[in-house]
């Protein structure tokens, strides 16, 4: 093995440790390497991977830089899909559901033709995810099962464990909460035995959110405490803006106002610098209900109004829905498969 492979194999354990910017430091070294040898091959690889590290701490729009380069430079077909794949999960993470849709779609293709197993699955998990973005529960609980039958037959525990994360998530938000919570504590035991800290910090924020549905809101801390440390050490500022939100939002439910502000707040910076939608609709809604907590109801009309008008703009479904009802609308939510209690505020939402 020369010394551009030892490079790259050192990043891939950081990256598989978590330890994204140790990671990122090693592919550059790597990529240098590569390059100054005219490995073609090397150079590729190295852009793919850079991809997926950025892609994991947020970096969404450089990360399609780096998958686009090897896109264009590789010469074998497998790695040209796993690069549509990775654009496909960047463009999701951005909110663009439809773009996302096509670049996996396009992987998918080509995996099932070559009758590549683990790539099969991997997209069937990462579409039904971008299902939900869009808002078709339906459509996403039935996918992930798939996702999830297709590793099982491989045997993938991590595979199963990121389904069940999945499988949690889109149960939550369709009100089924005793499955969301069933599904959490599966993930929670897998990477667990796995050792797999971004897994296992996905899976504490879906436990505290499963354990808030039912206002247990004692129990959500504890997870989300273990969900931050967690995300904190691995730099992930995707996920930890969502367990923020999640926090206040359990402020929010308490009455604690001062601290729910300050959860809110924390949140939207990140959802600003990575660039996400459905988070920052999120915060519109958070910050409407405190207003209107507090009295000011044009404002709060003013916030909601305006989480709408995003949401309608990126076909966001569910979002469309919980700013409906937050402006006294029906929100629609047996169509879209959500079984919600429709009080009055604050609102739990999932």
């Amino acid at each position: 093995m020369g010394a551009p492979e030892k490079t790259f194999s050192k990043a891939e354990q950081a990256r598989t440790g978590s330890r994204y910017d140790r990671a990122l430091e090693l592919y550059r070294q790597a990529l240098r390497q590569f390059t100054a040898a005219g490995d073609l091959e090397g150079i590729v690889d190295c852009h793919v991977a850079m991809g997926d590290t950025l892609r994991m701490i947020g970096e969404f729009p450089t990360a399609i830089g780096h998958y686009t380069e090897a896109l264009e430079l590789a010469e074998e077909k497998l790695v040209m899909a796993d690069a549509q794949a990775g654009i496909g999960l960047s463009h999701r993470a951005l909110g663009d559901w439809k773009e996302a849709l096509h670049h996996l779609e396009l992987a998918d293709d080509f995996y099932r033709k070559n009758r590549d197993r683990a790539g099969h699955a991997f997209t069937t998990w990462a579409i039904a995810g971008t299902y939900r973005i869009k808002g078709d529960l339906t459509k996403t609980l039935s996918t992930f099962r798939e996702a999830l039958d297709l590793y099982r037959e491989m045997k993938d525990r991590r595979g199963m464990g990121y389904c069940y994360n999945g499988l949690g998530g889109a149960s939550r938000v369709a009100g089924r909460f005793k499955d969301s919570e069933k599904y959490y504590k599966r993930a929670n035991q897998v990477f667990r035995e796995l050792k797999d800290r971004f897994g296992l910090a996905y899976s504490h924020c879906g436990l505290g959110n499963a354990r808030r549905m039912v206002e247990d809101y004692r129990g959500a801390a504890e997870h989300f405490s273990r969900a931050t440390r967690l995300y904190s050490r691995i730099g992930d500022r995707v996920s930890y803006a969502y367990t923020l939100w999640s926090v206040g939002t359990a402020h929010k439910m308490q009455g604690r106002m001062k601290k729910a502000l300050n959860s809110f707040r924390q949140a939207e910076t990140l959802f600003r610098q990575t660039r996400d939608p459905r988070g920052l609709i999120y915060c519109l809604l958070a910050h409407g209900e405190l207003e209107d907590m507090g009295g000011n109801h044009p404002a709060a009309r003013r916030l909601y109004k305006s989480a709408l008008t995003r949401a309608e703009k990126h076909g966001f479904q569910v979002e469309t829905a919980h700013a409906r009802l937050l402006l006294g609308q029906d929100p629609g939510y047996a169509a879209l498969g959500i079984r919600l209690e429709t009080g009055s505020i604050p609102h739990n939402l999932p």
